[in-house]
C-alpha cells in the first residue's frame, strides 16, 4: 500500500466533516475501510478523485451506523455499474461473520432487486474470524477482534510498500489483548474523541473512547513511529489540527498526524503532519 486517502475524520454525530473512513491505495486500485453513515461516501470519493470502479475490496469494522450505512450506497453504485457493463470483476465485502446478514438485509430493504441480484454473485461477502489472513491487492491483511466493550468490532494489520506494518484499531481505544498486532507497528490509526483538557465537556470515557493525550501516551508505550488520530468531535473543526497537535506532541515524539477530511497521507515518505 502506498497512500492512505482520508475520506472522513468525524465521530457519529459530526456535521462539519464526514464520518471516519479511508481508502488505502496500491497503484490504481483501492481498499476501502468503512463507508461512513450515508451517501457522503460518494462525495468524498469524488473529491478524492477515486473512481469507485477501482474499488474491489471493502472492509466494514462494525455495525454502528456511522461506519456501515455508506456501504449500501457503494453496493448501489457498483451494482449499477455491473448492470451497465462498466465494472470489471467482483466486489468483495469483508466483515466479521455475524455482520454479513446485516449488510445484506440493509441492501435488500433499500436497494432495487436488479442491483441486489448481484449479492452472493459478483458482490461477495467474506465473513471473518479473529486472526484470519486474507490476500487483498496482493497484500497479506490480518484481521483481528479488537475486544470491543460496546459492540463486536474488527481491526486489521498489513504491510505497506516499505515493508513496515500499518494497524487500524477501529474506533475504540487499544485493548491489550490485541498487543501482538499493535505493539511495534510503524503506523497506528487510532481514535481520539477529544482533547484531554476537554474530557469533562465531551465525556469520551463514557462513550468508550479516548483523548489525544491518552492515544499519544499509548503510541509511545507501544513503540509506534507514525500515529494518525481521527474519529473526533468536530465543534472546532477548523482549528482541530493545531489544537490536537499541540496537546499530543509533548506525549509522542514520533510522526503525529491529525488529518482533515480529504487529506492524503504518504506511506512511503512518512505520514503528513
Amino acid at each position: 500500500m502506498e497512500e492512505l486517502i482520508v475520506l472522513g475524520t468525524g465521530n457519529a454525530s459530526a456535521t462539519n466533516c464526514y464520518n471516519t473512513c479511508f481508502a488505502l491505495r496500491k497503484e490504481d486500485e483501492y481498499f476501502l475501510v468503512d463507508a461512513g453513515g450515508g451517501n457522503g461516501i460518494l462525495s468524498a470519493l469524488e473529491k478524492s478523485k477515486i473512481d469507485y470502479r477501482k474499488i474491489h475490496h471493502i472492509f466494514i469494522t462494525h455495525e454502528h451506523c456511522d461506519h456501515i450505512l455508506g456501504v449500501v450506497w457503494m453496493i448501489r453504485m457498483i451494482g449499477t455499474a455491473m448492470n451497465q457493463g462498466t465494472y470489471k470483476g467482483e466486489l468483495k465485502i469483508y466483515c466479521y461473520k455475524e455482520l454479513v446478514d446485516t449488510i445484506k438485509t440493509l441492501a435488500k430493504l433499500t436497494v432495487l432487486p436488479k442491483i441486489c441480484k448481484h449479492l452472493d454473485g459478483r458482490i461477495l461477502f467474506v465473513g471473518l474470524e479473529d486472526g484470519q489472513e486474507v490476500d487483498i491487492l496482493e497484500t497479506k491483511v490480518t484481521f483481528f477482534d479488537i475486544a470491543s466493550t460496546k459492540a463486536k468490532q474488527f481491526g486489521f494489520t498489513l504491510p505497506v510498500k516499505t515493508g513496515e506494518m500499518l494497524t487500524c484499531c477501529g474506533d475504540e481505544p487499544y485493548n491489550e489483548v490485541t498487543e501482538q498486532y499493535v505493539k511495534g507497528t510503524s503506523y497506528l490509526l487510532h481514535e481520539a474523541f477529544c482533547l484531554y483538557e476537554e474530557r469533562e465537556r465531551f465525556k469520551p470515557y463514557e462513550k468508550h473512547h479516548s483523548t489525544v493525550k491518552d492515544a499519544c501516551e499509548l503510541a509511545t508505550k507501544l513503540g509506534v513511529k507514525h500515529l494518525v488520530l481521527w474519529h473526533t468531535e468536530d465543534k472546532d473543526y477548523e482549528n482541530r489540527k493545531t489544537r490536537y497537535l499541540a496537546e499530543g506532541s509533548p506525549y509522542f515524539a514520533g510522526d503525529l498526524a491529525v488529518p482533515y477530511d480529504l487529506e492524503v497521507l504518504s506511506l512511503v515518505k512518512g505520514v503528513m503532519a
